[in-house]
């Protein structure tokens, strides 16, 4: 079974920059496309960005390219989600998901808070 431990949210003000980590655990991470995902106050989750593939290639929302880097440590189990440039609307619950197929994602964290003052 797999598990999914995030940490690293906090309050921080606009423009400050935060690194979110998710510890995975019970099976082999390496073979597990990976993502973040976010949920604000009164809107739907959505997809921030995912990492998959022997290569890690990374996939972003509009709203976070540039800001925004997902990767990953195979050696640690570990799933990093680096924010820049934080902005009032990034405030939220952070989630990092896994999925063997890619398609959906069947594993899920807690989630960690991560508030953006203006």
């Amino acid at each position: 079974q797999v598990q999914l431990v995030e940490s690293g949210g906090g309050l921080v003000q606009a423009g400050d920059s935060l690194r979110l980590s998710c510890a995975f655990s019970g099976r082999t991470f390496r073979t597990y496309t990976m993502a973040w995902f976010r949920q604000a106050p009164g809107k739907e989750r959505e997809l921030v960005g995912d990492l998959r593939g022997v290569g890690s290639s990374t996939s972003y929302i509009n709203s976070v390219k540039g800001r925004f880097t997902i990767s990953r440590d195979n050696a640690k189990n570990t799933l990093y989600l680096q924010m820049n440039s934080l902005k009032p609307e990034d405030t939220a619950v952070y989630y990092c998901a896994a999925s063997t197929t890619g398609q959906r994602y069947t594993y899920w964290g807690q989630g960690t808070q991560v508030t953006v003052s203006s």
